[in-house]
């Protein structure tokens, strides 16, 4: 890596010419082929405490910094506070086929002057994990941030002993940047955070393998993909092991 150096002979990072703050991540709908995020709002409540009850293996919420939610009302003055937070700003999934919400996520942690968003509080109902719809509903998050805004850095961040999530944040492009130990406590019980991002210089590469991977050709007739994300991805981000 090449160093520059001020007068004194110290090293420091590379100039930034003409940065400029970014915008503001905006509470406006982005629009996708199988699915479409929304402002969560609380008419979305119900829909999404029934597709979240569909899961029958209990692992959920486990790595969630809310839930599990016992009956419809509790989730729904969860979704009541959250709909108006504008840190973590929530969206809702909506499944294009079904026209009903299935899933929750969030931009966090967000940062216009230094261009920095983190993406969390990740929730897909079964109905919609390992669907073209999940992998599109990260990449239109990806895509606001990276492609619209002009954001530097996009962060992901869990539990490092979510495997599940490590994975499909390697999927999905990001690299892995470290561990912060013991940096919370939730639930009352210890959290490691596994944290990866996507830099700038990285999202045009990665904006055309997610593009190639949803694109109707890469799936046959019953709706099975040809080709694999992780194959589309530049070979530096497609090892799942950190």
């Amino acid at each position: 890596m090449t160093q520059s150096r001020n007068l004194q002979g110290q090293p420091i990072g590379a100039a930034v010419p003409n940065w400029t703050p970014r915008a503001t991540i905006p509470r406006t709908p982005m629009y996708g082929q199988y699915c479409d995020l929304v402002p969560l709002a609380p008419s979305h409540s119900a829909a999404l405490f029934t597709a979240f009850d569909a899961d029958t293996t209990g692992t959920l919420w486990t790595y969630m910094p809310v839930g599990p939610f016992a009956t419809k009302v509790e989730y729904a003055a969860w979704v009541e506070t959250a709909c108006k937070s504008q840190d973590p700003l929530f969206f809702a999934i909506i499944d294009k086929k079904s026209d009903e919400p299935v899933g929750v996520v969030s931009f966090l942690r967000i940062d216009p002057a230094n261009g920095v968003v983190e993406v969390g509080f990740i929730t897909f109902a079964p109905a919609l994990q390992r669907t073209p719809a999940a992998t599109e509903a990260m990449y239109l998050m990806m895509k606001r941030a990276m492609g619209e805004l002009g954001y530097r850095r996009y962060e992901w961040k869990c539990d490092a002993l979510n495997a599940p999530s490590r994975r499909a944040a390697k999927r999905l492009g990001f690299s892995y940047d470290g561990l912060f130990r013991q940096a919370i406590v939730y639930k009352g019980r210890n959290r490691d955070t596994a944290w990866f991002s996507i830099l700038d210089k990285d999202w045009p590469e990665i904006d055309h393998a997610i593009q190639t991977w949803l694109s109707p050709d890469n799936f046959d007739q019953h709706g099975q993909q040809r080709r694999r994300l992780n194959e589309l991805m530049p070979q530096s981000k497609s090892n799942p092991d950190d």
